[in-house]
C-alpha cells in the first residue's frame, strides 16, 4: 500500500481521489518545484494540475509566456526563472489548483490562493491556514485582497514559511469578515 493513501471513516487506507483531494507527495510525484532560491527571490507559480483535461486558460492568462503545455491535454508546466509572481493565472484556473508562494521575506511567506466563498476577507482579517484536506496547520492574515477579471478573488495571505508550499485555503471568522 503506497505512503500517499489516506484513511478512511471505517479506518480502511483509500486512494487519494476517495479521500476528496491529493496528498503533496502525490502531487510532487506529478510536478517539478522551483528551487529554494528560486522561491526566496520573490513569488512564483505553483500549479498543482495533475489532471490531463483540455484546458489551457494558465497559458493565455500568462503574460510572460512562464507557462506552457505541449498539448491541450498536457499538464502545465511552468518556466520558474520567467515567471513573475504576478497571480493571474490564478483568477483563470477554472481548477482551482495554481497558487502563488513569496517566500523572499524575512518573517513570512506571501502565499496568493483563489478564494471563491462571500463576503470575501478583507485586508487585515485573521483566520486559519488550512492545508490541501481542509485541516488548520496554522494561522493566516489577509495582506491583500483583488478582485480577478474572470470573478474569483484572489487572496495574499501571510503564513509561517514552513507552511508556503502546504497553506492552500483560509477560513476567516464569521465575525471578521463582512
Amino acid at each position: 500500500m503506497s505512503p500517499e493513501m489516506g484513511r478512511g471513516k471505517e479506518g480502511m487506507k483509500k486512494e487519494p481521489r476517495e479521500i476528496g483531494y491529493l496528498p503533496f507527495k502525490v502531487i510532487k510525484k506529478k510536478i517539478t518545484l522551483p528551487s529554494k532560491e528560486r522561491m526566496e527571490k520573490g513569488g512564483v507559480a505553483i500549479i498543482e494540475c495533475v489532471e490531463g483535461i483540455p484546458c489551457d486558460p494558465c497559458v493565455e492568462s500568462c503574460n510572460s509566456e512562464a507557462i506552457i503545455k505541449e498539448g491541450l491535454t498536457s499538464l502545465p508546466r511552468v518556466g520558474y526563472e520567467k515567471c513573475t509572481g504576478c497571480a493571474l493565472c490564478v483568477d483563470y484556473c477554472p481548477g482551482l489548483c495554481i497558487f502563488i508562494v513569496d517566500c523572499s521575506r524575512e518573517d513570512k511567506a506571501l502565499v496568493y490562493i483563489p478564494y471563491e466563498m462571500l463576503p470575501a476577507p478583507q485586508k487585515g482579517d485573521r483566520g486559519d491556514a488550512l492545508d490541501r484536506a481542509g485541516k488548520k496547520i496554522g494561522s493566516a492574515e489577509v495582506a491583500k485582497v483583488r478582485k480577478g477579471k474572470r470573478g474569483t478573488t484572489v487572496l495574499g495571505i501571510l503564513v509561517e514559511k514552513d507552511l508556503a508550499m502546504d497553506v492552500r485555503a483560509v477560513k476567516i471568522p464569521e465575525s471578521s469578515n463582512g
